[in-house]
């Protein structure tokens, strides 16, 4: 899933309003927006750093061009240089044809993106296949505790596992019990390095595991007690951090660098923000067989994947077109094939025409991948300050040149 950074503070600073909808675009009708999408340009900023990812991206291409639309990928490895790009053509006076057409999402960057007036829309529930996404049992409608309004349209879902070598160890149950086994198994545990996205869904995952009112966290962190709330994290991770990979010392920059760790048989265990991760890399050769995931007793964090067009795009219909070509049953399933990506659907089953039911019910999910039950509910992300201010405490205490 996407690796995203926290948000960006200069964000803050942005309160001018600026008109949602332009280029005289109605996205609820698409028979002009497939008209005006003919011939655009679309250049999506999304995470680049993993060749299924950039394959499964180079097809949505392959679907936009047969509607007159040419997907360029922009491979990022943060997703806040996007952000970034956008903000600097706003503070430049660059309203329109933006280098950004569309960036991959979520949480405290499209935060602050909304806050700021930096995307256009709404635009996501007006799409043709939004018909087909499950509202009801999934949390597409809210990001990190913020609704988004038809500002980013969701396009695949994420629910942490933690990848385990049945060779070597058994499932934990809790946090606590991964710091016993870590302690017992030295250096066999890592996690990527802050503010690399999947290293702060760790620090999110495990600060939900350890508080005694989980509920504080849907609230900004500048509202609560920001110390006693995250007092036990920070013991936890003192006693984790000298068993780890190189003692805490280095860690893996990404989550397929972690992955190769894994490869390498350096650790037993890591955490994934994506099911069928393990799964795609036994069938692709990368991992051992002996590979499976587990879950938490008490849950794991889940979240959706989004895509948000900025309001300067000069591509905006050509956007929504891939915007849409990712919420349709074809792409969702592909996507969730775990010999593509692996990722889980945004969409209803019970939405769907048997046709297209049966493409998902023929799809094995694979030797590693939980089913639905196993993962069972996912527990909320909390409000998107928490991610930011753990992770610059985390970079303060445990980061380079600690």
């Amino acid at each position: 899933m996407p690796r995203l950074s926290t948000a960006l503070p200069l964000l803050a600073a942005l309160t001018a309003p600026l008109p949602a909808l332009s280029d005289g675009l109605d996205p609820s009708d698409w028979d002009s927006v497939l008209e005006q999408a003919q011939g655009q340009t679309v250049y999506w900023h999304a995470w680049g750093g993993s060749t299924a990812t950039n394959d499964f991206i180079a097809w949505i291409g392959e679907q936009a061009a047969k509607q007159g639309v040419t997907l360029e990928h922009v491979k990022l490895s943060d997703t806040a240089d996007a952000v970034t790009r956008v903000l600097n053509e706003k503070q430049a006076g660059r309203d329109d044809d933006s280098a950004v057409d569309m960036i991959w999402i979520n949480g405290p960057n499209f935060a602050a993106m909304k806050e700021a007036d930096l995307l256009f829309g709404p635009f996501a529930e007006q799409l043709p296949n939004w018909q087909y996404v499950d509202t009801e049992g999934k949390t597409v409608q809210s990001d990190f505790t913020v609704p988004t309004e038809g500002y980013e349209s969701p396009w695949a879902m994420a629910q942490v596992v933690y990848m385990y070598d049945t060779a070597d160890m058994e499932p934990q149950p809790s946090a606590e019990a991964i710091l016993k086994w870590a302690q017992a198994n030295p250096g066999r545990f890592t996690y990527p390095q802050p503010p690399d996205f999947l290293g702060s869904t760790f620090l999110k995952q495990t600060l939900i595991e350890l508080t005694d009112n989980s509920d504080v966290l849907s609230g900004s962190a500048d509202e609560a007690d920001y110390a006693a709330v995250t007092a036990p994290l920070w013991e936890y991770l003192d006693a984790l951090t000298p068993v780890l990979w190189r003692s805490g010392s280095a860690y893996p920059a990404t989550g397929p660098a972690q992955l190769q760790l894994m490869a390498d048989n350096e650790i037993d265990l890591a955490i994934s923000f994506s099911p069928g991760e393990a799964s795609t890399a036994i069938a692709n050769n990368q991992l051992r067989d002996t590979v499976r995931t587990f879950v938490l007793e008490n849950g794991t964090l889940g979240n959706a994947s989004y895509v948000a067009i900025p309001y300067n795009s000069g591509s905006k219909a050509g956007a929504m077109v891939v915007a849409n070509t990712l919420l349709s049953p074809e792409a969702q399933a592909r996507a969730q094939d775990p010999a593509i990506l692996g990722y889980g659907t945004v969409l209803s089953m019970d939405k769907l025409s048997p046709e297209e039911r049966e493409t998902f019910d023929a799809l094995e999910l694979g030797i590693a991948t939980l089913t639905p039950a196993e993962l069972g509910s996912a527990q909320p992300e909390p409000h998107p300050s928490w991610m930011s201010r753990v992770t610059e405490d985390w970079t303060r205490r445990y980061g380079a040149g600690q």
